[in-house]
């Protein structure tokens, strides 16, 4: 799906994408103390992005060296996992470095038209896609569904989970494609373009 995203949607890295999704697919599951967990991960055209975001407390990821903020290691994706419990989103470069954590995305939400009831985490993702390059994708709090913007649009959710997989009701306008995964749990909804 992330390499279709990529080639469709924006220029950006397949690989990292894949992983900041299966990233937010954990982070879906994920429960702290009965709580659900809610989180916005901004990947690609990340000059643009620090430009349209600010920190909301201080960054804990600022004054590390990029060699040590890979996406891809492990380690990386734990400190994530934790931090996700602040407020704010992550910004992640095209290339996969974790460059920012508990930002505060200030685009605008002119021209932006979401389905009822997505809330202002929904509404940044799609205002920084929409004026940046970036895809953003977002780990819901409310219904613990993972959704990926592209130029202002919902183009993709993943519902995680079990239950009647068949049944679930996207929100994407437009013509879109069902993926029943069982094996993993998990039902994907992407736009066709």
């Amino acid at each position: 799906m992330a390499g279709r995203i990529c080639s469709e949607v924006r220029n950006c890295n397949p690989e990292v994408l894949e992983t900041v999704i299966e990233i937010a697919v954990g982070i879906a599951r994920q429960r702290v103390e009965g709580w659900s967990i809610g989180t916005l991960f901004v990947v690609g055209d990340e000059e643009e992005v620090l430009k349209r975001s600010k920190p909301l407390i201080l960054d804990p990821l600022e004054h590390y060296p990029l060699e040590v903020k890979d996406i891809r290691d492990a380690n990386v994706q734990g400190t994530i996992k934790e931090l996700a419990k602040l407020d704010g989103g992550f910004v992640i470069s095209g290339d996969g470095s974790v460059l920012s954590a508990a930002r505060y995305i200030e685009a605008s939400s002119r021209g932006i038209d979401l389905p009822m009831g997505f809330g202002s985490r929904h509404m940044a993702a799609a205002s920084i896609s929409k004026e940046t390059d970036a895809v953003a994708v977002v780990v819901s709090e409310s219904d613990g569904v993972v959704r990926i913007f592209g130029d202002g649009e919902l183009i993709a959710e993943i519902i995680t989970g079990t239950g009647d997989l068949e049944k679930v009701k996207p929100r994407i306008k437009g013509e879109y494609e069902k993926i029943v995964e069982r094996d993993l749990n998990v039902t994907m909804i992407v736009k066709r373009t």
